[in-house]
């Protein structure tokens, strides 16, 4: 992992008059200068995500912002008007969807969110109650945005049915999360757990094997019978588990490297044994 060495950051500087208008025929003139854009508020982007919000969530709008000349092929890629949404839209042009998003990837769309809710332990367990032979994910210690939104993207698309992550040492969902899940952060379900040795304890209570990963398993991922409710621990790429995290696990599994190269990226790896799991449950 490299540090971002110092440079000039991009986005910073927004002009200190935006045309804004309304779909409702609303406020012109609103001011999107620095000052007047919080930090701290929620904002995501892109078409994809935007979708999943609209379709599936849309009491978590609060304000959405399309680019100016969006263009009709990026607006039909668009599920449902916006104009028949309850919630301001308004048009900006590029360098404010920049500021607000902090990237140029924004596809002409952005949208502010009310914070989605993360699980605690006892709301993550009741829910598990409820599953005949659940999946679990569970990512110990993970600090990278774009790891973490990329195996939430992983996780929704096997059809896991929690992710877990410990309250503290890993990231929240950020926006970048969001962007790199495009679209998983906003359906996927995810537990934040005070302590992770204690739901993991929990978990085999109720019969759920954990299964680790580590370069030094007992064997390949795909010699273990991994059918039946499970749950996969994942740590945090170089550093990998934890040691209570570890010594919680059932097993450890490891990936067979033929290559040169010494260890895969967090979120593929993620994916390799997802569906290995899959596979082995007879699902595809």
């Amino acid at each position: 992992m490299s540090k971002r060495g110092p440079g000039k950051r991009r986005g910073n500087d927004v002009p200190q008059r935006n045309r804004q208008k309304s779909q409702s025929g609303g406020n012109r003139g609103r001011d999107f200068s620095r000052s007047a854009v919080r930090r701290e508020k929620y904002y995501v982007c892109g078409i994809n995500v935007m979708n999943q919000v609209m379709t599936t969530q849309p009491e978590r709008l609060i304000e959405l912002y399309l680019l100016e000349d969006l263009g009709k092929q990026r607006q039909n890629r668009l599920s449902i008007d916006p104009s028949s949404l309850s919630v301001p839209v308004n048009y900006c042009d590029a360098e404010t969807l920049l500021h607000l998003t902090g990237t140029e990837n924004h596809q002409g769309v952005a949208a502010e969110l009310r914070p989605s809710k993360m699980l605690d332990d006892d709301e993550a367990l009741e829910l598990l109650t409820e599953l005949k032979a659940p999946l679990i994910l569970i990512l110990d210690s993970i600090q990278d945005p774009h790891n973490f939104g990329a195996c939430l993207r992983t996780a929704e698309s096997a059809g896991v049915d929690l992710v877990v992550v410990p309250r503290s040492r890993s990231v929240d969902i950020t926006p970048v999360v969001s962007k790199v899940a495009s679209g998983a952060a906003e359906t996927q379900r995810v537990a934040r757990v005070g302590n992770l040795a204690r739901f993991m304890r929990s978990l085999q209570d109720m019969h759920i094997r954990l299964i680790g990963t580590d370069d030094e398993g007992v064997g390949s991922v795909y010699s273990q019978d991994l059918t039946g409710p499970l749950a996969l621990v994942m740590g945090a790429e170089g550093s990998g588990m934890r040691r209570l995290t570890q010594e919680h696990c059932d097993f450890t599994v490891s990936l067979p490297m033929r290559g040169t190269v010494e260890s895969l990226n967090l979120s593929v790896a993620t994916g390799i044994c997802l569906y290995e799991i899959l596979r082995q449950r007879g699902i595809g």
